[in-house]
């Protein structure tokens, strides 16, 4: 009895942690991108470009989004990404620079 229990236990486990990834909307596991390799990230006209870019990228990733305040949360939330990673990015690029100086 106790095993018939356990099974349906972990069964019931399965199905109540599949269930969000069920709701969540195609969308959500779609990537985004932002073509970077033609900017300088370290100058401000190539941050301006980029943030052009995000918005739009942004833009199109929310898109599906029907909630208007879903879809503004949704943008935030992909631009924040986005912003995080050129971050690091932007980083490295600007070590290696300072590299490249000290060396000279």
């Amino acid at each position: 009895m106790t095993n018939y229990a356990a099974k349906i236990s972990g069964v019931a486990m399965l199905v109540l942690a599949a269930l969000p990834i069920v709701s969540l909307p195609a969308a959500a596991f779609a990537q985004t991108s932002v073509k970077i390799s033609d900017i300088d990230l370290l100058t401000a006209d190539g941050m301006s470009t980029f943030k052009t870019r995000a918005q739009v990228a942004a833009s199109r990733y929310c898109g599906d989004v029907l909630s208007l305040n879903a879809r503004a949360k949704c943008r935030v939330a992909v631009k924040a990404e986005l912003n995080d990673k050129v971050a690091v990015i932007r980083a490295a690029r600007l070590e290696q620079a300072t590299k490249s100086l000290a060396a000279r």
